[in-house]
């Protein structure tokens, strides 16, 4: 191949988009151009590798054994092209741009949205892309530039670093424990009711808080996501399991069995050559400083506390 029939930079940014999102409709969203546009461009850059990029179903886009060896390599251009538009505009000097930041629902909804405001009246050029997730995001398919998981990837090229540490505790509806026997014991929970996460759709073994009280418990509502778990205990439903973070200082759910905890690490992950974006560390580096400038987010650090064991 001459440089003359060597893939326009465009093209390679349609098949990067097509093979982050799976369909046409997708990737059209994220370039704000029609779906046709989309499918014209990579017929374009298979006619000039001459090979095919994607297996099409009715299921959408899926790539070929030659398109997995083109994506790295699609991907160290993206790179190059962000840090360079980064360093010759100046942005040296001021953070602008937009970072697509992937957090759980809760831990979004009452730390982070909230601390975004102050970052974004600081960089008036900066964008924050939240995507507030019943699950974790997907590095791997460039869904996110950072994200919050109780999962680190163990693969691939990620800067990793600890966000924070934090315990999960018993709590419950003062109407809930009115209508009940009384708690005094960790043997009393098996008489009660819980609201937990549904089993089979975690996203992340890591939730199953459960598992290991020493008896199988009565989950009498289970919810994909921990705002529905919260709104459930507060309405009476049963004993919930959550972060300091998630239960807001209203009365509507009290602590239970002060001296219970399950305990947990937040990881915070990004794409090496992502994380090299001046944006991307900034937005990063906001979320370290303020986690470790609150641990009362965290753990309940007012009442003498053990471990319960739970999960493996």
């Amino acid at each position: 191949m001459n440089s003359n029939s060597l893939p326009e930079w465009t093209d390679l940014r349609f098949f990067l988009e097509l093979a982050r999102a799976g369909t046409l409709s997708g990737a059209s969203r994220r370039l704000e151009v029609e779906h046709t546009t989309v499918a014209r461009r990579i017929d374009r850059l298979e006619t000039q590798l001459g090979t095919t990029l994607f297996d099409r179903s009715r299921e959408g886009y899926e790539l070929t054994e030659m398109g997995q060896a083109l994506l790295p390599h699609a991907e160290a251009m993206e790179s190059a092209a962000l840090a360079a538009t980064e360093q010759v505009s100046g942005n040296e000097v001021s953070v602008h741009g937009v970072v697509r930041l992937g957090v759980p629902e809760l831990f979004a909804i009452r730390v982070v949205a909230p601390l975004m405001v102050g970052m974004l009246q600081s960089h008036p050029e900066l964008s924050v892309d939240l995507l507030v997730l019943p699950r974790f995001a997907n590095l791997a398919n460039r869904e996110a530039d950072l994200g919050v998981m109780l999962d680190p990837p163990t693969t691939g090229r990620y800067m990793i670093a600890r966000l924070a540490t934090f315990r999960s505790y018993l709590y419950a509806a003062p109407s809930y424990l009115a209508r009940h026997k009384p708690i005094r014991t960790q043997a009393d929970l098996a008489q009660h009711d819980f609201v937990d996460y549904v089993q089979d759709r975690l996203a992340s073994p890591e939730l199953n808080y459960l598992s290991d009280l020493g008896f199988t418990p009565r989950r009498r509502l289970c919810c994909t996501g921990l705002p529905a778990q919260i709104e459930a205990a507060a309405a009476g439903m049963g004993l919930v399991m959550a972060p300091p973070y998630a239960v807001q200082d209203d009365g509507r759910l009290v602590p239970v069995l002060r001296d219970f905890y399950a305990e947990r690490s937040f990881w915070l992950a990004a794409p090496t050559d992502l994380y090299r974006l001046q944006r991307v560390r900034a937005v990063w580096n906001l979320l370290r400083e303020y986690t470790e400038s609150k641990p009362s987010l965290f753990m309940n650090t007012r009442d003498p506390v053990r471990p319960l064991r739970v999960g493996a």
